[in-house]
């Protein structure tokens, strides 16, 4: 088993946290000859071999996932959590209401901090408009809960993604959201990440 960091935004950690998302897409990098690469290795593959996902750079079934999260470190000193390394004085940017202090941008964030540990469930290679209604849930893409019963909309809670007619239609907008206009319509292919939290 392996351990690695990686990324989420706040609305992803705060849906990792409520248990709606189980599954995250990252993209592909490929090889000049359209091929994925293990790290560290010679081994490549085509995509459409099912040990393809062996090149997968978050891990395989069974590794873990540290998310790296905004924080910072309470008290009048602000290296005092990295100085003792105590995860008590971690405060999260989801957690505050807080608007005017300094954050710390989730890539500084050292392993002992990380309250959220994930564990891989399974990996595999698509197309990233072949995502179905069901993974576009898991995504953390939620039912938004309207007065009206015929108002079936579909959002992203604590962003600008809502008012959608399908869960996939808002997993794209929250695509583009995080990866730039076009980057949908490009249809790249990604990795598909599931997981359990642990932690």
């Amino acid at each position: 088993m392996k351990e690695r960091p990686i990324l989420f935004k706040g609305e992803m950690v705060q849906a990792i946290l409520a248990g709606t998302k189980t599954q995250t897409r990252r993209l592909v990098k490929l090889t000049d000859t359209d091929r994925v690469r293990e790290i560290r290795s010679c081994r490549n593959w085509h995509l459409d071999d099912p040990n393809a996902a062996m090149a997968c750079p978050y891990g395989q079934r069974g590794d873990r996932l540290w998310v790296r999260e905004t924080y910072r470190f309470d008290g009048l000193d602000p290296n005092i959590g990295m100085k003792e390394k105590d995860p008590e004085t971690v405060q999260y940017r989801e957690d505050e209401d807080d608007e005017f202090v300094a954050w710390r941008p989730s890539i500084f964030m050292p392993r002992w901090a990380s309250r959220i540990t994930l564990e891989i469930t399974g990996v595999r290679v698509e197309r990233l408009n072949n995502i179905s209604e069901a993974d576009a849930m898991a995504e953390g893409v939620a039912q938004d809960n309207q007065p009206d019963p015929c108002n079936n909309m579909w959002c992203v809670k604590g962003t600008q993604v809502q008012g959608w007619n399908s869960a996939k239609s808002a997993c794209a907008a929250l695509w583009e959201s995080i990866n730039g206009p076009g980057s949908w319509a490009a249809n790249p292919f990604v990795w598909v990440i599931e997981f359990t939290k642990r932690s």
